[in-house]
């Protein structure tokens, strides 16, 4: 009996690999995709599991309760007690990831061929079966009140949390997924079985397997290991428009050195712009040293030891956004120097050779990210997340290649936008107070 229905076979062969990344594309007899890339050279296997939703599906009042659940999941399960499930993953040389974010959970299983039964078996039931024994959750409870604690007293995270829930409201973007000491410490057992419930589900799956592992064995293996999920998960938030206008926040803060964090709305990762506006921003503020902000900001002014800015083109929002450390005499200037280049790259756009450079850039580097089954299940687990086809990876520098000096040019003129910025800076800065 056929266990899968093979639809696609793509190959890249980066310069500097040593073989080809050849992607199988699969959906298994109880209807799971998943892409595969067969690598029996070596005798383990890399498994990457998203699930769509995250944190942002917490219910209402239970802010931190899907982040708490996924704390949970290798601290007991079935009859194992947590100490007994980290021997047994231990003693099979398995490394299982349990990960939350605002848009997504994130699995991963990497194991030895060899144990592959009884790792893919323990990995099952900390998915299907966790215990959240009581005890437990009061650990991992402390653990995360104790993190939230420790943001509280960060500028980064204080200038973080101000600004998402200024831009986003009540929205689960205006708030951060750990919860609040209040939120977390009334969460319960039935909360966290409740969370299980909503977020790991069958009808957002996006799986990817790397190793050695064939196109043929890999839908049984999805069925036994996934299928026992709920078959649908609670309704996704809705969209949400960034709801913070231009201008300056001051909270203040006792130390030497100011942080700000800015930014405006950005652009969909499916815009037909979103290459040029990628490397527009690599001009901009991502490319290090190379960058303009880095030249203007510190190279010729030596106002910050770094600054940077960063395209997040979130499920339900987009936005550009940068960060920068200054002395509380120099924050005010090193703004005005950033808002300035924000302008004149809107104005006057990119030169060719700032152009050319990005690119070289851009295309080297990127081969270099196929390194080890981990990095490429990853890699294309987050292509399908997006909607990329499997063929992408042959095609992703074309992309980068296509772009022309007028269209970063245009993009630029259209994105970026100097008035629009938003700074939230967290010190005690002087020359500079809240325009709110």
């Amino acid at each position: 009996m056929r266990h899968f229905i093979l639809t696609a076979v793509f190959a890249v062969t980066a310069s500097v690999a040593s073989a080809a990344v050849d992607i199988k594309t699969v959906t298994s007899e109880g209807g799971i995709n998943a892409w595969v890339v067969e690598e029996p050279s070596i005798p383990f296997v890399a498994l990457e599991i998203r699930i769509r939703g995250g944190a942002s599906l917490d219910e209402e009042g239970k802010r931190g309760a899907v982040n708490l659940m996924m704390g949970l999941l290798e601290e007991g399960s079935g009859e194992m007690s947590a100490q007994e499930f980290q021997t047994k993953r231990e003693s099979l040389a398995a490394s299982f990831g349990y990960r939350a974010s605002d848009d997504t959970i994130s699995l991963s299983a990497q194991f030895l061929t060899e144990n592959q039964d009884e790792a893919l078996a323990l990995f099952k039931q900390s998915l299907i079966n966790p215990t959240f024994d009581q005890d437990a959750i009061d650990r991992v409870r402390a653990q995360v009140i104790s993190g939230i604690n420790s943001d509280a007293k960060s500028p980064n995270s204080i200038a973080s949390t101000y600004f998402n829930a200024s831009a986003f409201g009540d929205h689960p973007y205006g708030s951060s997924m750990d919860g609040t000491i209040e939120s977390v410490s009334a969460l319960t057992q039935g909360d966290m079985f409740a969370a299980h419930r909503n977020a790991l589900t069958r009808d957002r799956l996006f799986v990817s397997a790397v190793g050695d592992v064939t196109a043929d064995e890999i839908g049984p293996i999805l069925d036994d290991l996934l299928g026992d999920l709920p078959a649908e998960g609670s309704a996704l938030p809705d969209d949400v428009d960034f709801g913070l206008s231009g201008g300056v926040t001051v909270i203040d803060f006792e130390t030497p050195q100011s942080v700000a964090l800015f930014g405006h709305a950005g652009i969909e990762r499916d815009d037909d712009d979103f290459f040029a506006a990628y490397i527009m921003n690599q001009i901009l503020g991502a490319g290090g040293f190379e960058s303009r902000l880095m030249n203007e900001v510190r190279e010729k002014r030596g106002l910050t030891y770094g600054i940077s800015t960063y395209l997040v083109p979130k499920f339900h929002a987009e936005m550009v956004l940068g960060q920068v450390a200054s002395a509380n005499a120099t924050i005010a200037e090193a703004i005005d120097v950033t808002r300035a280049e924000w302008a004149r790259m809107a104005d006057e756009g990119v030169t060719a050779d700032e152009l050319s450079a990005a690119k070289t850039y851009l295309t080297g580097e990127y081969p270099l990210r196929f390194d080890g089954n981990g990095e490429i299940a990853d890699i294309m687990v987050g292509m399908q997340m997006i909607g990329l086809p499997p063929e992408y990876v042959i095609n992703r520098n074309d992309y980068i290649e296509a772009v022309t000096l007028e269209d970063i040019n245009r993009v630029a003129g259209e994105l970026l936008d100097p008035e629009a910025l938003h700074f939230v800076v967290v010190g005690q800065p002087e020359g500079l107070v809240s325009t709110e």
